[in-house]
């Protein structure tokens, strides 16, 4: 069934520094759409009746042997559970090794006046208290949209985004999963273009 003959389940408006924690049964496909372009969306899955069995960023890397996450990646969970499908992509490539942006991270790379700036993490912990997910259900995340290369050197580095307005990525749930979304706020490095954006969800199940 193509998604002109599906009713659309979800769309909604995601503000920069806000986030969202979406149920998406086995076989929904959920939509990211990049609006203005160059906006990272920090983006965690979990299997929705195990929030322990959750995205491995480790195991999905040494599964496809690719660094970077496009159309046919498998996301899968530390347990190696398949949790969804990258099947939709018109950006290219997203990051799964930038990891997400909090303020101690902050104050680290760019200095003490950005301890009190909103983070990611703390978007995460606030939506996924609403599911039990806690510090201990944190990790690394897959960064859609954003551009870290990897240098020769094995370095990574934050460096302008490769997206534009209205691309998008889509992901179908192997599983039932619960998405856990960030719309990264930062300021201090090119990933958001230095000015973040609003990004659309836009969801068929």
């Amino acid at each position: 069934m193509s998604l002109t003959e599906t009713a659309v389940t979800l769309d909604s408006i995601v503000e920069p520094g806000d986030g969202a924690l979406i149920p998406v049964p086995a076989g929904g496909r959920l939509r990211i759409v990049d609006l203005h372009g160059n906006q990272a969306v920090d983006t965690l899955f979990y299997d929705a009746h195990d929030i322990d069995n959750r995205y491995s960023a480790f195991d999905t890397i040494r599964a496809q042997r690719a660094v970077y996450l496009t159309t046919g990646s498998r996301l899968l969970s530390a347990k190696l559970d398949e949790l969804a499908v990258i099947t939709g992509d018109t950006c290219g490539r997203h990051d799964t090794v930038g990891g997400a942006c909090s303020q101690e991270s902050n104050v680290i790379r760019y200095g003490e006046f950005t301890r009190h700036q909103h983070a990611c993490r703390q978007t995460f912990l606030y939506y996924g208290a609403k599911a039990g997910i806690g510090q201990r259900q944190l990790t690394h995340n897959v960064n859609f949209f954003m551009n870290v290369p990897v240098t020769p050197a094995g370095d990574l580095k934050f460096d302008d985004g490769l997206s534009a307005p209205g691309r998008y990525v889509e992901i179908t749930a192997s599983r039932d999963i619960l998405v856990l979304i960030s719309n990264c706020p930062q300021l201090n490095n090119p990933c958001n273009g230095w000015n973040p954006t609003p990004v659309q969800l836009l969801g068929w199940w």
